[in-house]
């Protein structure tokens, strides 16, 4: 089962890498702990970036026949009260909409395209890399119940905030500040604004925020998230927050029988906004939330895990053509990150902290966009 890569995670980074490798003309091998369809923590909300990103792979008509949830606009509602409503903008080059989709939908899909490109999958629960005479050579995975070594001189984990492989070869660990905790669930008995996804930011959950992001009649995606170090220091829990969040009043108008939630489940998120994280090991690097790229905003991480998938595919060509996987030639990955997210990864974090210090801003500015149109197409652009 030697391969020339092994992609550890088929989430969309995972499948992401494995896509651009294929391109590339490398063979690789796509491991996950689990069979796909398969639920995955997450808001469901997929930027039009990443749909312009599948439609550079071909899967335009895929995506369309797919009939997703489209979203087309923006409500944020401030500390105040007050609401700001904008149009998103689509996809610059294949004019693409933003999406509210089940991951169990979505992750199935990529995952799905890169086999049809030639990589090949196996279901198997990686348990760390296998390191020998100080290198590492490969991975050790559990398949039908027993311990395989399973072999490649390059390794792209993609296996999310808990990868084994990141776990093992990371010095440094992500500070509290530089995380957060989120909760989402399902509920079918809401009044939805179609189309549109919903954004709060109240004084009790800054730096952070809920969402309500529909996907069908009466039925939408809602969750809130708040920085880790924060959440700590209320010694509350999630469910007791979701519950404040749905009595806020203009949220409780629209509950047709009281808010039956389901599927409530949370996870950690780790931002990319921490100083000094290493990406790139001899042998190995890491793409997406096991590389911790989550912008602190907004929460998203599936763009930024498919841009640095791209970029490990790269990197992984020049070190195949090489023949050297060294920590020396893949630290280009780290820098091509570092180029290419570092400044957005870095403002969003001033301005989670602002927001903290400073909530009247986010009052300010929704008020100002909701008066000035050109105002309100430069505030849209930032977020």
């Amino acid at each position: 089962m030697d391969r020339d890569v092994i992609v550890v995670g088929a989430g969309p980074g995972g499948a992401t890498a494995a896509m651009a490798l294929r391109e590339k003309g490398i063979d690789v091998l796509m491991l996950d702990r689990q069979s796909f369809p398969r639920d995955k923590a997450c808001g469901d909300g997929i930027p039009a970036s990443v749909f312009e990103i599948l439609c550079d792979f071909g899967m335009q008509k895929k995506v369309k026949q797919a009939g997703f949830y489209g979203i087309t606009d923006l409500r944020i509602v401030s500390p105040k009260g007050l609401i700001f409503d904008g149009a998103l903008t689509p996809g610059p080059r294949y004019g693409s909409e933003a999406h509210v989709v089940p991951r169990t939908e979505f992750d199935a899909l990529l995952q799905q395209h890169a086999i049809e490109m030639g990589a090949e999958f196996c279901q198997a629960k990686v348990e760390g890399p296998l390191i020998e005479d100080g290198r590492v050579q490969g991975v050790k995975a559990r398949i039908n119940g027993s311990t395989e070594e399973i072999r490649a001189p390059l390794i792209i984990a993609a296996d999310g905030v808990t990868s084994n492989i990141a776990r093992t070869l990371r010095p440094n660990k992500h500070q509290d500040r530089h995380k957060a905790v989120a909760l989402r669930a399902y509920i079918d008995d809401i009044e939805e604004l179609p189309n549109r996804v919903e954004f709060y930011l109240y004084k009790e959950i800054l730096p952070g925020y809920a969402w309500i992001f529909p996907n069908g009649k009466n039925s939408a995606n809602i969750g809130l998230g708040m920085r880790l170090d924060y959440f700590r220091k209320r010694k509350g829990n999630l469910k007791d927050m979701m519950n404040v969040f749905l009595e806020l009043p203009m949220v409780k108008k629209r509950l047709q029988a009281g808010g039956r939630l389901k599927k409530a489940i949370s996870w950690q998120l780790f931002f990319g906004s921490q100083k000094n994280i290493q990406r790139a090991y001899d042998g190995v690097m890491l793409v997406g939330d096991a590389a911790g790229l989550i912008n602190p905003l907004t929460g998203g991480g599936i763009h930024n895990a498919m841009m640095s998938a791209r970029l490990a595919a790269d990197a992984a060509q020049t070190a195949l053509q090489r023949g050297d996987f060294s920590r020396q030639t893949l630290r280009a990955y780290d820098q091509a990150c570092h180029e290419a997210m570092w400044a957005s990864l870095h403002r969003s974090y001033l301005i989670q902290n602002w927001m903290l210090r400073f909530p009247f801003l986010v009052d300010f500015l929704v008020r100002r966009a909701t008066k000035d149109g050109a105002f309100a197409r430069t505030f849209m652009e930032k977020l």
